[in-house]
């Protein structure tokens, strides 16, 4: 007994990362039945959870702060009804281009377009080339979205979700995390396959 109280106080929880495309950039989710069936599995295996990504590029793709949650609404609540645990991931960035990107995600086509005008809102390096993945920092504190600024836009975006999930944060979702830059990370975009990059290159200064 006092052994097995001793393994309950050193537990570690295990995740597992769901496919980065598991919703479609259409937002809708995609083989829900074979999904279940994985996630039933996991949880047979002794797996607490899962972890996925939010996509802004899918949730507010149709234009400013035009949320749709719906497809990531039916993901939390198929992952309660397996008895899973969801560590839920603010993705800002593009998927796709870097190294384990199976599918493309782009940010939202509304963000594109105002960097088709001001393409300085994304990372740029010194042959010229923008990096279209994230937004640059220099533009976190600039009203140059629709009169509102990145860090306002992120914070809206994560606002809405608070609102929409609360009924299962805590509950279902009991981790959520915030990517800060290229492929999530806080860094500069300075090796990106899509512009060239190739292991074990060196990075280039944005």
């Amino acid at each position: 007994m006092a052994e097995s109280k001793k393994m309950l106080a050193n537990y570690v929880p295990v995740y597992v990362m769901l496919p980065l495309g598991i919703i479609s950039t259409e937002n809708v989710l995609l083989d829900k039945e074979g999904l279940k069936q994985q996630l039933l599995k996991l949880k047979t295996a002794g797996i607490d959870g899962v972890m996925s990504d939010v996509w802004w590029g899918i949730v507010e793709s149709k234009g400013p702060k035009q949320y749709d949650w719906s497809a990531y609404r039916s993901l939390v609540e198929l992952i309660k009804e397996c008895g899973m645990k969801m560590q839920a991931i603010m993705s800002f960035h593009q998927c796709g281009g870097n190294v384990g990107d199976e599918v493309t995600i782009p940010i939202p086509q509304w963000v594109l377009d105002i960097g088709e005008e001001n393409p300085d809102i994304f990372y740029t390096d010194r042959e010229g080339n923008r990096n279209k993945e994230y937004l640059t920092l220099g533009v976190d504190h600039l009203p140059l979205f629709h009169g509102r600024t990145a860090v306002q836009v992120y914070g809206d975006y994560m606002k809405s979700f608070k609102e929409t999930m609360a009924d299962l944060i805590g509950e279902v979702i009991i981790d959520i995390e915030v990517g800060l830059g290229a492929a999530g990370e806080l860094r500069y975009p300075s090796y990106p396959q899509s512009l060239g990059w190739v292991f074990p290159g060196i990075g280039e200064f944005q």
